[in-house]
């Protein structure tokens, strides 16, 4: 299908973004990198009669750690995270999300924070950002405000940004010694959304001890979702093989998933158990390594 028409328009500062939104209301639409809008608008499941083109604006593209936090710009293209120095170092989680996010020539152009700002359940990023702890920076009328990834989601397809705000940056905090992540993903094919994923972030102390996890879910229910039953089990403790297998199985068990040409509610929460095992297992490993 063709989209219908709309007028595109170019903005040079987020001032003047913001200021197109304050007039055009609801027609109005950010397009970052457009790879979740534009095949949206295609099929007419949205239909904005204005496009606000944020690419053009300076000072919205970077990856830098400073002050505890990595800090990355919301127009950074994900093969940008893949070239990363600092990311390939840190951040095995990160790396793993961008390597799994579609194919080469959509990484090129995609960028973190419209995966973010889509608000798509189906998205890569979301669950990830939540095993890291991540924040999110947004830009408005009234200036500029932080908030947490657990309540940047609210609902289906919906974020806390409101009308008028533009996500600016993430900002997620450095890991300390002894940290490892990983991102595990089942896809029908290459560049297909995840049948089901798992995303996990932790650090232990010298004895093996989990002292911080998160895990996040990806595609299996409306909104991302926070494995918090699996999170609490391990914490503060020197998991082992039973205790990691139930870890799982409470992980699905906080999983919603509905049946869809991806598989069955129920296969898709055996592949939540099965994937929250192993990403716990090699987030182990590369904390270890990390020391």
């Amino acid at each position: 299908m063709i989209p219908p028409s709309f007028e595109y328009l170019t903005p040079s500062k987020i001032s003047d973004a913001i200021a197109m939104l304050q007039k055009h209301g609801e027609e109005a639409k950010i397009l970052a990198g457009g790879h979740s809008l534009i095949p949206a608008m295609r099929l007419r499941l949205s239909e904005p009669g204005y496009l606000i083109d944020i690419s053009g604006i300076q000072g919205l593209d970077y990856i830098l750690e400073e002050s505890g936090q990595l800090r990355i710009g919301a127009m950074t293209r994900e093969a940008s995270l893949e070239e990363s120095q600092i990311v390939r170092e840190k951040y095995p989680l990160l790396l793993d999300t961008a390597k799994m996010i579609a194919d080469p020539s959509v990484r090129n152009v995609a960028t973190v924070g419209g995966n973010l700002a889509h608000g798509d359940p189906a998205n890569d990023h979301p669950a990830t950002m939540l095993a890291l702890g991540a924040n999110v920076v947004v830009e408005g009328p009234n200036g500029s405000r932080e908030i947490g990834i657990d309540d940047f989601f609210p609902d289906f397809f919906t974020t806390a940004l409101e009308p008028e705000e533009i996500l600016t940056e993430i900002r997620i905090p450095s890991p300390p010694s002894g940290s490892g992540g990983a991102y595990l993903k089942i896809e029908r094919k290459v560049g297909d959304y995840a049948a089901a994923a798992v995303a996990c972030q932790l650090n232990i102390d010298s004895g093996g001890s989990i002292q911080k996890i998160g895990i996040g879910l990806t595609n299996v229910g409306s909104t991302p979702i926070r494995a918090s039953s699996a999170e609490q089990l391990l914490q503060g403790k020197n998991p082992d093989e039973n205790m990691i297998a139930e870890a799982g199985r409470l992980s699905a068990a906080d999983s919603e998933p509905m049946e869809d040409l991806r598989g069955s509610a129920e296969y898709k929460r055996a592949l939540v158990n099965e994937l929250t095992q192993r990403a716990i297992k090699l987030s182990l490993q590369r904390a270890e390594g990390s020391r």
